[in-house]
């Protein structure tokens, strides 16, 4: 089971990388802290201070088209921040 699903890459979270030494990911919804923890860990070869979680649901979006109105529904999921012990890096763009 993949507990971490992809890493949030957009200025805010550049930002908080640079700045307070946070990380955003989109994680498995099942996964606890711990999970996460030893995931980020065993990745990206860092250490873990603080784990914080987000649980975001799924919205309900409609457009009007000439058919009618159509209603879908977007995908919850599940968001973490992890804050890295002073000194540690993840570097997301090393791979490209």
């Amino acid at each position: 089971m993949d507990i971490l699903l992809r890493p949030i890459v957009t200025e805010k979270y550049t930002q908080l990388g640079e700045k307070l030494n946070q990380y955003g990911f989109v994680v498995e919804r099942t996964a606890n802290k711990i999970q996460i923890k030893k995931a980020v860990q065993d990745l990206y070869g860092v250490k873990v201070a603080v784990v914080n979680t987000m649980r975001y649901a799924g919205k309900i979006k409609s457009r009007f088209t000439k058919a009618g109105a159509i209603v879908g529904k977007k995908n919850a999921f599940k968001k973490a921040v992890i804050t890295l012990v002073d000194g540690e890096k993840i570097d997301f763009y090393s791979n490209i």
